[in-house]
């Protein structure tokens, strides 16, 4: 039995330190996707909203790309340390909405990724135009760093 105790002491530290060492994904702060678009996540409050800003490498209208609001939300698991989140583009330069439903990932590399699904709606004039008004699409975000980082 003395002899197992080493092995214990030795397993036990060792699940202790992945458990420590495992980073907690963070939806705040500045995001690039794949497209080259990006975001800005503010600081969730304590009901796990946000709000933050889009700017977008790509359109299908003409209208100058502006930067546009964005609204969310993320699940306030507090065990949780790769959540799921929501939130809603309401395009400033078009007549449409965008809405994204992801997961923030901490990868092998210790990188955060926000893997994101998306339905954008563009206002059509009538109804018989409905068909094409609904785009989904989906898009990989990684964290942008600043120079002092």
């Amino acid at each position: 039995m003395v002899q197992a105790t080493p092995f214990l002491l030795v397993l036990s530290l060792a699940l202790m330190a992945h458990g420590l060492s495992e980073r907690k994904c963070m939806l705040s702060g500045r995001w690039i996707n794949d497209l080259g678009s990006n975001m800005t996540i503010g600081d969730l409050n304590r009901k796990g909203e946000f709000a933050g800003s889009y700017h977008t490498a790509v359109t299908a209208t003409n209208n100058e790309i502006q930067v546009s609001p964005l609204q969310g939300s993320q699940h306030r698991t507090i065990q949780k340390s790769q959540p799921t989140f929501g939130f809603t583009v309401n395009w400033k330069f078009s007549d449409s909405i965008t809405v994204f439903t992801g997961q923030c990932f901490v990868d092998d590399d210790g990188k955060e990724v926000l893997k994101t699904m998306w339905l954008l709606r563009s206002r059509v004039d009538n109804i018989k135009d409905d068909w094409k008004a609904t785009r989904v699409g989906i898009n990989i975000f990684t964290r942008l760093h600043s120079q002092k980082e």
